[in-house]
């Protein structure tokens, strides 16, 4: 799935990094828990959270993710989105929680671990 398709489909908002239409995104994860990620998330290149934190860009980093989903209508501080930006992350955000978030990308065929 396009960056362009998420975007659309959780009817999201860009608010820092490129949309990357040119990477092909077949996987996510879903955690306000950064242990969980970095635990379970290998190989995921987007990532759902809640959490508004440096370690959420961090823990992207680490990982190789490409893109930052903040659910429920969050944005994080600008040094967060100036870290992401920093970093090569694209972050959206999203009115909805993570489990309607989830239900949508599996319905359109994105997968998790």
């Amino acid at each position: 799935m396009k960056m362009t398709e998420i975007i659309s489909l959780l009817d999201a908002r860009l608010l820092c990094g490129a949309v990357e239409d040119d990477y092909e995104f077949d996987s996510a994860f879903a955690s306000d828990m950064m242990s969980d990620v970095l635990a379970y998330g290998q190989g995921q290149a987007l990532l759902l959270t809640g959490l508004l934190n440096q370690q959420v860009i961090r823990t992207a980093e680490m990982l190789d993710m490409r893109c930052i989903v903040f659910v429920r209508g969050k944005v994080p501080a600008d040094e967060v989105l100036s870290l992401a930006a920093e970093k090569g992350i694209t972050a959206l955000t999203t009115r909805h929680g993570m489990f309607t978030c989830g239900g949508l990308l599996y319905q359109a065929g994105i997968r998790g671990v």
